[in-house]
């Protein structure tokens, strides 16, 4: 098992997805916890399909995560002469043959099939001729066996077999000079020396035909385990609906990627009753065979909780580093950087996301507060400008923005007013970020500092009619 080597392939035609970063993140944590390797495949073969930004945006969301691959990155498109290579070693060797079935008769023998009650499989047609066409365009077909059992010890479900006779003879190579999947990978797979395939349990079909290919080959036959699908709290398969549609999208959203790599993995594996697992203790404890066999349900409640979780966790200077991006993006500029682990103290216990973080530290930056209508209406009256014109008049006084000095100066207006010290501070609190609920004023207060304090308690007198 110390020379395990386990792949990521995935196909640049759409955005890295949740479902596709855990089969990456398994296959990343089998290969470490064993001392092997990871290889990263980019199965680009579908040319039509295939583009640049997607492979940029599954590259981006896998070092956003944190999985990174040993050797150097492969693209299949790069790959070709292997392919068509090795087709025609077996069509040579007699485990393939020539198809000179055109579509439209193919599509007659579906429809007769299908009308038969029969399985829709390709009848056979060209398997034992002899004869070549060289005028004609062909498909190079696999020769499966007609009878018999391909059978395989999953490494997540245990046995699984397959009856011959169920599996019809696979193209493998098509008339147009391109190769097919079920083809590249396992070409790829034997020549990358991968020994384990954790995957889909949407896979689960094209592996007895795999197998098979392998052998007719002379490759050894890597391992393979099928992984539930991840389903929404529906039960249906995870799609856009129940979440972002790419990865990315996460870190947009605020998420913080040791959360998400967390997450991922306890989606399908477990360890005991454990929630929390730094990357290294993943790396640790993951153990293929506490992969379940049951669906993951995927729940945003359960990520969010784990990414308050790593937000409060994780040290504030940190999360400063990765808030500042969604400060600027509201379009505020930070100011002192080095203010910010302050902002992430205050609001860490508060919020769920960095992009909530942002928002809710907003008022801490804009020039002008938009106060709240109810939380103007209610405290921000004839009643209270008195307390504000007082706090105005003397707030200048204070020696310090300390806690302690700030409580004293509080309470002193209370006690002049008559009022509870909440009656002094909500007010002021609305005046100086335009909400009823903040943090601490006094944290609030410090953090502003004098000037943009005595700004905004001057323009809520001034909104006082």
């Amino acid at each position: 098992m110390t020379m395990a080597r386990t792949r990521f392939a995935p196909s640049p035609t759409g955005n890295l997805h949740i479902g596709g970063a855990r089969t990456a993140l398994f296959n990343w944590l089998f290969a470490r916890h064993h001392g092997g390797s990871f290889i990263l495949r980019i199965e680009d073969t579908d040319r039509e399909r295939s583009s640049d930004a997607y492979t940029k945006d599954i590259l981006e969301g896998l070092a956003w995560l944190g999985i990174d691959h040993d050797g150097p990155l492969t693209f299949q498109s790069e790959r070709f002469g292997l392919y068509k290579e090795n087709a025609y070693r077996l069509l040579g060797e007699g485990h393939a043959y020539r198809c000179y079935c055109t579509p439209e008769e193919l599509e007659e023998k579906r429809k007769r099939a299908m009308a038969e009650g029969r399985k829709p499989s390709y009848d056979r047609t060209c398997r034992d001729r002899t004869e070549e066409y060289p005028d004609k365009s062909f498909v190079i077909r696999f020769k499966t066996p007609l009878s018999g059992t391909i059978g395989f010890d999953d490494m997540v479900r245990g046995r699984i077999s397959f009856q011959a006779e169920e599996l019809d003879d696979l193209i493998i190579y098509r008339s147009d000079d391109t190769p097919t999947y079920n083809f590249t990978v396992v070409v790829d797979d034997a020549l990358m020396g991968v020994t384990h395939v954790l995957r889909g349990d949407d896979h689960i079909n094209n592996t007895p035909r795999q197998i098979l290919l392998y052998e007719a080959l002379g490759f050894e036959v890597p391992q393979f385990g099928h992984m539930p699908l991840i389903h929404g709290k529906d039960k249906a398969r995870l799609s856009k609906r129940h979440g972002a549609a790419s990865l990315l999208e996460y870190r947009e959203g605020g998420f913080l990627s040791e959360a998400l790599m967390n997450y991922l993995a306890r989606l399908g594996w477990a360890h005991g009753d454990q929630e929390v697992f730094s990357a290294a203790e993943l790396v640790e404890k993951f153990d293929i065979k506490n992969v379940g066999k049951s669906p993951a349900i995927f729940d945003m409640d359960k990520l969010t909780w784990l990414n308050s979780h790593y937000l409060k966790t994780i040290p504030e200077a940190e999360i400063a580093r990765r808030l500042l991006p969604f400060v600027e993006r509201l379009g505020y500029p930070a100011g002192d950087e080095a203010g910010l682990p302050k902002i992430v103290a205050l609001f860490k216990e508060r919020a769920k996301t960095l992009k909530e973080m942002a928002q809710m530290a907003a008022f801490l930056w804009t020039d002008e507060v938009d106060y709240e209508p109810k939380a103007a209406q209610k405290y921000l009256t004839s009643a209270s400008r008195p307390i504000l014109e007082r706090f105005l008049g003397d707030f200048s006084r204070l020696g310090t923005l300390k806690e302690e000095e700030q409580r004293a100066f509080i309470e002193a207006i209370a006690k002049a007013f008559e009022k509870k010290i909440v009656d002094v501070i909500q007010p002021v609190r609305v005046a100086l970020s335009g909400r009823e609920v903040t943090p601490g004023i006094f944290e609030v207060i410090e953090i502003l500092g004098r000037q943009k304090v005595e700004k905004r308690i001057a323009k809520a007198i001034a909104s006082i009619t």
